[in-house]
């Protein structure tokens, strides 16, 4: 057999083997796969809708769906015709250049390889499609329905919209298609590495040089974008950062031309490498590359010269222009530009007429903490082993005519702690469907016990606001999905020796009728749901009932603070509320908070009702530009009127303020030098927390602000300067009616020292008396909890506050407010309760009494007399200690005396015995 019949009938066999594959292969790849594929898709679309109809969030549904088909058609398509035109193009090559005798049939055969080509393609416009829709959905709806920000850059003269919508999605744009190309020439090298056909085949070499030349164009384009990337970054080179966050001396001087140098080059090297091609130059190829990227090095060591020798030598004054844009621009993305700056005497002018004048801010002074108080709540007032509070709030409400500061729970079900036994699908999906109730208590007020005094409490709740609706199907537990308006009741609340049941009685759930049936067991995953005959035609699927993933599944494209509140509204439904974040990146010369994110708005306030489920995304900031845009893209997605029971509950989150406090913590510094130099940054400052050093958070208050009539919420945080443990400032945010989002600072003076809290918590662990019976309290197996340390700067004055909580090692033991300790100038003083600490600093205060401020240890240097010193220590020594015996018997029956008054909670009685203790040790023979 010769070669010629050999090569003849191995190809008449890979023929045969192909035809049988490509047959498989277009079955599957043609038929089933996309089959699978759409009606995965298709499915989770469908499921997806129904439930967002339920909701009327439908139009925000398929605004996003509409966008993503969109893109993904052009990336499909766009993948696709590359894939075509590149594996045609390759295959022509092929044919051209290789003698046919050595080409498989695969390429040789026209039906064959054109059914390859249109697989693979196929393949290859899916990878598109994901690629485009998956990440360009947001930027390009952005870029449809961008609105100004009507502030320009001074740098450009462009408005900031450009930065955040236009840029990106260029970016975006051109990101894509370099990655086309690159992935199409690797696929060109590979291919024409075939016998060097990149050498000696004339259509290899032009395919080669079309594709560096798209890619050297969109590099070209790429390189033009990057000077308006300099006000976005203060890198500026590989190696080195630059003081000034936005554009520097260096981006304006070296970075800036060399973009456009190198844009000019991409193009130069581009046009050189296709004629090099054309006439079959391949060394000539080399030139431009090479060109390129000694250009691309030489403009980094250009950078690095002038940043190490041009601008570190003489670095404010070159960054001076660039400081003041970088300052100004960073407070206005994060809202710190109308910060009102109020000047604090901190004078010592506390008296009796100050706590009259102030009395509702002294009467709301917070004495418990939400952190041993939601074990307080989950011991007292769960009821039940299967309730659960997750989390305990502060909010504030109109009690019989009296603006209240209270903490506030909900009582939610966790079917997880049922019996094992009750563990059935009829008990998890039917009948334990919901929490129920709300716990309330004063922030300011504890029983003789240290407890909390409750506003609302028990089942079914009782107390000072009327609940009418106290079912919970919605809120922060991880519940699973529940079908209501079954033949079986409800389980409500425990009543007695038999339990209360409920009907649903809202229509927000699925409807579980028809193919929604069919569709929503799929979907559950339960066989038993489609054929259960408890299920009735009014029955209703509660589907996502965690508010979090709730919220995030209607509106992804927001950012959401991790702590929603409950709220009892007017009418006695209850309602969650949460803060949602409008963040952008990209914000010329800001510097970032978090990762790129430097602009950052709490534009949207969103309510879930507990019972129905319902949401509403209410405008809380109009004039927010980011907010606009998101209106013209989901314009049914907001409510513009507030109710204003809910309005009245509106909080600042303490997200935000922490993000605006710690930028205002270097940024409230206006005078350049200063802010350069960091002169005079401010911290957060620490405080204590059992026996643990943390990092005090913010906190809300209720206090008088200068000039104002009415006390309000205030959300507030201390300042001390950095590694100083003095307060510098004290800065606050107002959450009351027209006034809502004012920040303001407290600034102290600088000649006069302000405590700080934890100069205040270090003279509490120094005060003689306090710190024993701290100690004290932490033996025998108790606890001795610290709460917040709370600073209230009261009219030109300050105060502060701590309550100090004990809890036994019993495992069912209750954190209870033994102490509260009060702090004022250099008084410091622990009593039971608040009142009686307050009144004997204000008596200490008039009667002139000396402040127990520590005291400074002696000089060193102080002049003694080695010889009376001796005298005395030797007359000290000798001095027998008379009835030893008799006093060390007294103070064990004392102190026996005092431990069984504390096991008993008598801290009155313990506190006069440890007294006598004192005395007794104190006596001089």
């Amino acid at each position: 057999m010769d070669s010629q019949d050999f090569f003849e009938q191995l190809n008449k066999k890979q023929s045969d083997n192909i035809k049988k594959l490509t047959k498989r292969l277009k079955f599957v790849f043609l038929i089933i796969l996309p089959i699978l594929i759409l009606g995965i898709i298709g499915f989770q679309i469908l499921t997806n809708y129904i439930w967002m109809e339920t909701l009327d969030f439908q139009n925000v549904y398929t605004t996003i769906m509409a966008s993503k088909v969109a893109l993904g058609v052009i990336g499909f398509v766009l993948f696709l015709v590359i894939g075509i035109f590149t594996l045609s193009w390759i295959r022509k090559s092929y044919l051209s250049y290789l003698n046919h005798n050595a080409i498989p049939n695969a390429i040789m055969s026209k039906k064959i390889s054109r059914n390859i080509i249109l697989v693979v393609s196929i393949i290859f416009g899916v990878l598109g499609t994901m690629l485009v829709q998956g990440l360009g959905w947001e930027p390009a709806l952005k870029v449809l329905n961008y609105e100004p920000f009507g502030t320009t850059d001074p740098h450009f003269n462009l408005d900031i919209s450009f930065y955040l919508y236009i840029l990106p999605f260029l970016e975006f744009v051109l990101g894509v298609l370099f990655s086309l190309g690159i992935i199409v020439l690797l696929a060109e090298i590979g291919a024409y590495s075939v016998f060097e056909m990149y050498r000696k085949s004339r259509r290899a070499q032009l395919h080669l040089g079309f594709t560096l030349g798209f890619i050297g164009l969109i590099l070209a384009a790429q390189h033009l974008l990057e000077p308006y990337g300099t006000l976005l970054t203060n890198s500026v080179n590989a190696f080195q950062d630059s003081v000034v966050y936005g554009l520097s001396y260096t981006d304006d001087v070296v970075n800036i031309p060399k973009a456009y140098i190198l844009a000019a080059t991409a193009i130069l090297a581009t046009v050189w490498m296709i004629i090099s091609l054309v006439r079959g130059r391949i060394k000539g190829v080399l030139i431009p590359i090479a060109t390129y990227i000694a250009i691309v090095i030489l403009g980094q060591l250009a950078s690095v010269a002038v940043q190490q020798f041009v601008v570190s030598p003489n670095e404010f004054n070159q960054e001076k222009p660039y400081l003041e844009q970088n300052l100004e621009y960073t407070r206005a993305a994060y809202g710190l530009d109308n910060i009102n700056e109020i000047q604090h005497p901190g004078e010592d002018s506390l008296d009796e007429e100050l706590i009259e004048r102030n009395e509702l801010t002294i009467n709301n002074v917070r004495l418990n903490d939400s952190r041993p108080l939601k074990d307080v709540y989950n011991q007292k007032q769960t009821i039940r082993n299967y309730y659960k509070f997750n989390d305990i709030d502060i909010d504030r409400y109109m009690i019989d005519g009296e603006y209240s500061q209270v903490f506030i729970g909900a009582r939610e079900l966790d079917t997880s702690n049922l019996p094992d036994q009750a563990r059935t699908w009829v008990n998890d999906k039917l009948r334990y469907t919901h929490g129920y109730g709300v716990t309330m208590s004063h922030v300011n007020e504890v029983d003789s016990q240290g407890q909390p005094r409750y506003l609302l409490q028990d089942l079914p709740t009782q107390g000072a606001l009327e609940v009418s609706r106290p079912q919970l199907y919605f809120g922060e537990e991880q519940a699973g999905n529940v079908i209501v308006n079954t033949k079986v009741d409800e389980f409500d609340y425990p009543q007695g020796e038999s339990n209360a049941s409920t009907r649903y009685e809202a229509n927000t759930g699925v409807p579980l009728q028809g193919l929604n049936k069919l569709l929503f067991s799929i979907k559950e995953g339960s066989f038993r749901m489609f054929v259960s005959d408890q299920l009735t035609e009014e029955s209703q699927l509660l589907e996502t009932r965690n508010i979090k993933d709730r919220v995030n599944r209607i509106a992804p494209f927001f950012d959401y603070d991790t702590d929603p509140y409950l709220v009892v509204r007017d009418d006695g439904t209850m309602v969650w509320i949460m803060d949602a974040y409008l963040t952008a990146e990209n914000y010329p010369y800001a510097e970032p908070y978090q990762k790129d994110r430097n602009y950052i708005r709490n534009s949207v306030k969103v309510s879930i009702d507990a019972y129905t489920g319902e949401v509403n995304f209410y405008v809380a900031d109009e004039n927010d530009p980011l907010l606009q845009t998101y209106q013209n893209m989901f314009p049914d997605l907001f409510t513009t009127e507030v109710p204003e029971d809910i309005r009245a509950h509106f909080r600042y989150p303490e997200n935000l303020f922490q993000v605006q406090a710690d930028k205002w913590g270097t940024y409230h510094m206006s005078d350049l030098e200063v802010f350069y130099n960091r002169e005079d940054t401010w911290q957060f400052p620490t405080e204590k927390y059992y026996n643990q050093d943390i990092v005090m958070e913010p906190y809300y208050i209720t206090t008088t602000l200068p000039d104002e009539d009415m006390e309000e919420f205030i959300l507030s945080i201390p300042f001390t300067p950095k590694n100083r443990q003095n307060m510098i400032a004290w800065m606050g945010v107002r959450n009351d009616g027209d006034n809502y989002g004012e920040l303001f600072v407290y600034r102290f003076p600088k000649q006069k020292n302000i405590y700080g809290p934890q100069q205040i918590e270090n003279r509490i662990n120094q005060d003689s008396y306090i710190s024993q019976q701290l100690n004290l309290w932490s033996q025998g197996g108790s606890e001795v909890i610290r709460g917040n340390l709370l600073t209230y700067p009261i009219e030109d004055t300050v105060l502060y506050v701590e309550p100090i909580y004990i809890e036994s090692s019993n495992e069912t033991s209750l954190p209870e407010v033994k102490q509260v300790i009060v702090a004022y100038e250099d008084y410091i003083v622990m009593k039971p309760t608040f009142k009686e600490a307050l009144d004997e600093i204000v008596a200490m205060v008039e009667e002139g009494a000396p402040g127990n401020a520590p005291e400074l240890e002696p000089d060193p240097d102080t002049d003694t007399d080695p010889e009376n010193t001796e005298e005395e220590g030797t007359e000290t020594e000798d001095q027998p200690i008379l009835d030893a015996e008799q006093t060390l018997r007294d103070v064990s029956q004392l102190f026996d005396q005092y431990q069984d008054a504390l096991s008993n909670g008598q801290w009155e009685r313990a506190g006069e015995i440890m007294k006598e203790i004192e005395d007794r040790l104190n006596e001089t023979p």
